[in-house]
């Protein structure tokens, strides 16, 4: 893959409204799609929104009646606002796009950067997003009572087989105290380029998450990279570290189109 070119849209006092932002989106996708530019990535914090991906269930919305923002990404309801780094890459891929691919590219961006800071974090087998695991089952405290092993390849339509494999971890799902999960990814991929993208908790204030069910997933929590590290970490702080890492991961990757079953004999 080619140059990489970032672009910092505003931060802060400065944080650009979902809206804004998305139509920059989709003006900077049709330039990448007529090649009039590189691969941009679009780096910004959103005032307080929630937004719903296509298959966000009524029931997973707020139940006090908040607006929230329906969008063309995949994925469920999420929450973005101050204190979270959102980055929106638009690249474009070889087809047939291998989206899962992409995805792995962005965690493992994002993976890099919290172990810079001193935080291990990994993938879960069929979730995408970067997470800390929970307690292993040796080490969580009995509850007593019933045992309930909610197993997410069972039970969960969001789960993905495709996001399995040694870069995966096992689900947690009854066995560990709930993992955390500190990064989200939705993306969308038209005309074989990239739009949406990851959001990755610096130091927010995780409550908002608390009137949603985040992404879909009933069985895990939220953190972020400061709540973890027990330390004051901001987005100024992680802003040239996952820049750094983004463009190390991006530009030193050689995406393939997506591999196709062969045709079944007649």
């Amino acid at each position: 893959m080619g140059e990489v070119r970032f672009v910092r849209m505003g931060f802060g006092v400065e944080a650009v409204e979902y809206l804004q932002a998305w139509e920059e989106q989709r003006r900077v996708h049709a330039a990448r799609f007529a090649d009039e530019i590189p691969d941009t990535v679009l780096l910004l914090e959103h005032p307080p929104v929630y937004t719903a991906g296509r298959r966000t269930a009524d029931s997973e919305r707020p139940l006090d009646g908040t607006p929230v923002v329906d969008v063309d990404r995949g994925g469920k309801i999420t929450w973005h606002g101050p204190g979270q780094l959102v980055g929106y890459p638009i690249q474009k891929l070889p087809r047939p796009v291998d989206v899962v691919a992409h995805v792995r590219r962005l965690e493992e961006a994002m993976i890099r950067t919290c172990a810079e800071f001193g935080l291990e974090t990994t993938r879960i087998e069929g979730r995408s997003g970067v997470w800390v695991l929970g307690d292993p089952v040796e080490q969580r405290p009995s509850l007593g009572g019933l045992s309930l092993d909610l197993d997410p390849r069972m039970t969960d339509e969001e789960f993905d087989p495709r996001l399995n494999g040694p870069e995966y971890a096992p689900s947690n799902a009854g066995q560990r105290r709930e993992d955390r999960k500190l990064a989200q990814i939705g993306v969308r991929v038209s005309k074989g380029v990239t739009m949406h993208g990851f959001a990755m908790n610096i130091d927010p204030d995780t409550t908002w998450f608390d009137r949603i069910i985040p992404c879909g997933i009933r069985d895990a929590g939220v953190t972020s990279l400061a709540a973890e590290l027990g330390r004051d970490v901001t987005v100024a702080d992680v802003l040239p570290v996952i820049e750094k890492h983004l463009r190390e991961v991006l530009e030193g990757a050689e995406p393939r189109p997506r591999e196709t079953e062969p045709a079944a004999a007649v």
